[in-house]
């Protein structure tokens, strides 16, 4: 693979966002971070519109990485939304929150997610996690997103 895979953040918190910055800088993260603040965002990204048509400065991502509380579309509304694309379905989608309650998790899965990490409090914690997250999307083989088999 010559370029390298691209990470959608999707977080609404400020706070948050600089927080995920700074680990994947201490992390040494040579993957592209493209951020959206909320659901719309995100599908908007994914779709390409509005100031998201450039896939040259926004392209499909390798892997999401999905709050679950947040205003307008919540995360899981996002995650339901992404199963139900065909072109998208392939998409790695790691949910990262601050919950852990049994009943997110598990509707994480059920509506399709790939991972489920929880957002540890501090800068420390978190660029391990982020860490070991690069070193595995480096080491990952993914599927193209969109199918070009012929029937």
């Amino acid at each position: 693979m010559s370029e390298l895979p691209t990470i959608l953040l999707v977080e609404d918190s400020e706070n948050d966002l600089l927080l995920m910055r700074s680990a994947f800088k201490k992390a040494g993260s040579v993957f592209p971070l493209r951020e959206v603040r909320n659901g719309e965002e995100a599908i908007a990204y994914l779709k390409g519109e509005g100031p998201y048509q450039d896939r040259t400065a926004f392209p499909l991502p390798t892997v999401m990485l999905l709050d679950l509380n947040m205003p307008r579309l919540d995360g899981f509304d996002v995650l339901f939304w992404v199963r139900n694309q065909p072109l998208l379905k392939r998409l790695t989608i790691i949910i990262l929150s601050a919950s852990l309650h049994g009943d997110d998790v598990a509707h994480a899965f059920d509506l399709g997610a790939n991972s489920f990490l929880v957002k540890p409090t501090n800068l420390e914690a978190l660029a391990a996690m982020i860490r070991s997250l690069c070193d595995w999307i480096r080491i990952n083989h993914f599927p193209p997103l969109l199918e070009t088999r012929e029937e």
